[in-house]
């Protein structure tokens, strides 16, 4: 079912049968390997072991597990993420209501790009949620790594125009001070 809404990041928002976001995810890792190919042995091992102990279907098990396995780890690889909901930084999720702008630094010197949050006064940050160590390239509080590789400034601008809430601007922090992102 397809949800129409009148104001961008109002709802859940639906296009081509996928929902709509901006992702950055961390690199694909031997560990992340290794947790993804565990999850699924042992999805399919308790499959076989139900479907003797209870002479039941294995295969109801495995495909009612695996929008579970796949959404667990898509979220464990998720650095930095805006949708419907809100923004995510890692696991913690910050609502609309609460960030005023993103804010975008690519240190000169590193692999990594920097995107932070700005938040309103008074907002505060969810449980749980770790301030990282401050960066002397970005000026706001939240803050997260992602590879340079990975990160599409246009393609962020692109997809806030149109399903961020109308007030979150895109700040570039550069040296010289800041410019609104086009």
């Amino acid at each position: 079912m397809s949800h129409v809404n009148r104001a961008p990041g109002t709802g859940p928002t639906r296009r081509g049968g996928r929902w709509e976001r901006y992702r950055v995810a961390h690199p694909f890792s031997l560990q992340d390997q290794a947790a993804l190919w565990g999850s699924i042995v042992g999805v399919v091992a308790l499959a076989v072991l139900l479907g003797w102990a209870l002479d039941m279907k294995g295969g109801v098990i495995i495909v009612a597990a695996a929008p579970f396995i796949i959404s667990w780890f898509e979220k464990r690889r998720t650095a930095f993420q805006f949708d419907a909901a809100g923004v995510r930084f890692g696991e913690a999720l910050l609502p609309w209501t609460d960030v005023t702008e993103f804010v975008v630094a690519t240190p000169p010197d590193g692999p990594h790009a920097l995107i932070g949050a700005r938040l309103h006064s008074g907002a505060s940050l969810p449980p749980g949620m770790a301030v990282p160590s401050q960066h002397p390239a970005m000026p706001a509080p939240v803050h997260v790594a992602v590879p340079r590789a990975r990160f599409d400034l246009a393609k962020m601008v692109h997809k806030a125009r149109r399903y961020a809430p109308p007030h979150i601007r895109i700040v570039v922090a550069e040296p010289s001070g800041e410019r609104v992102a086009t």
